[in-house]
């Protein structure tokens, strides 16, 4: 099976859907010409919704409930919604007790969501596939695509390399007019397995990221944006898990310059969301041409 699974035509299925709809308005040349520009001004735009919230420990229900019912509540229509890693568990090492198969439960809720409200959601759970156990980050979208990549730097201090296999395979998607890598939690430390070589427009990573080295997450959520170019997503839990973690939250949104566009930093349980820009991200790549020096490698 292949890893990535891509829908064809999705983008200009839905220009067609979008241009089909408001056929009805006029038959106008131009005003058809005003929608097209307004439907790819709108594409060059990305809302994003992050979900920083406590999680139940070891209960994939629980957390798929509380979670839909945060879905279903957002003011404002949505384009990604981003879930911590194991969202539906906490970050435990019982994977033997709750993982599932691929494509199971919970990425068959997360395609219904998607669907229901027409946006893209992402985040990690522990699967269990050929009697290995990955840490494996879903990104499902309305149009019924499923991404998914397997976490390459497991937290060996916490013995997440005792029990979850390791992926091998960076991952850079297309989503509406935005390539996205999205990674996992202690991916964060190391900046060359994240470093910039396709040119994506947004690095993106879930986490449990306890309160005790949470300085180290504020900081190199910011630098990855910098250094790569890219704005930078960090989603974060917040609560208290089963063996007496806190997590605090610090969730944020970073542009390119490593400013944080969102609502600042916060501890509590919110809804964090950010409109990123395309647009401004392309004539600040097109001043400063920083990424024309990086250095090419490749890793094994």
């Amino acid at each position: 099976m292949h890893q990535w699974h891509k829908a064809t035509n999705v983008l200009m299925k839905s220009y067609n859907n979008t241009i089909q709809q408001k056929t009805y308005l006029t038959k106008n040349t131009n005003t058809l010409t005003k929608l097209g520009f307004l439907y790819f001004y709108e594409m060059q735009k990305l809302h994003v919704s992050l979900f920083q919230i406590p999680l139940v420990w070891e209960n994939p229900q629980a957390n798929r409930d509380f979670i839909s019912q945060k879905i279903a509540s957002l003011p404002y229509p949505t384009d990604l919604v981003v879930l911590p890693e194991m969202f539906s568990t906490g970050f435990t090492m019982q994977a033997e007790k709750v993982a599932e198969s691929h494509l199971d439960t919970t990425v068959i809720w997360m395609q219904s969501l998607a669907q229901m409200h027409q946006c893209a959601i992402t985040g990690s759970i522990i699967v269990k596939e050929n009697n290995s156990y990955f840490n494996r980050l879903y990104f499902v979208t309305a149009d019924a695509e499923i991404h998914f990549y397997d976490k390459r730097h497991l937290f060996s201090y916490a013995g997440e390399d005792k029990i979850f296999s390791s992926g091998n395979k960076k991952p850079v998607l297309q989503y509406k007019d935005w390539k996205i890598c999205p990674l996992i939690c202690y991916d964060l430390r190391f900046p060359v397995w994240s470093r910039n070589k396709e040119d994506y427009d947004l690095l993106l990573y879930v986490a449990n990221w306890p309160d005790t080295r949470i300085a180290a997450w504020d900081i190199l959520l910011q630098a990855r944006a910098v250094e790569n170019l890219s704005y930078c997503i960090g989603v974060n839990r917040t609560g208290t898990d089963d063996k007496q973690i806190r997590y605090p939250g610090h969730s944020g949104v970073y542009n390119a310059l490593g400013e944080n566009i969102s609502d600042g930093i916060s501890e509590k349980e919110s809804i964090i969301t950010a409109v990123l820009d395309k647009d401004e991200l392309v004539s600040l790549r097109e001043k400063f041409r920083f990424l024309d020096d990086r250095d090419t490698f490749s890793i094994p």
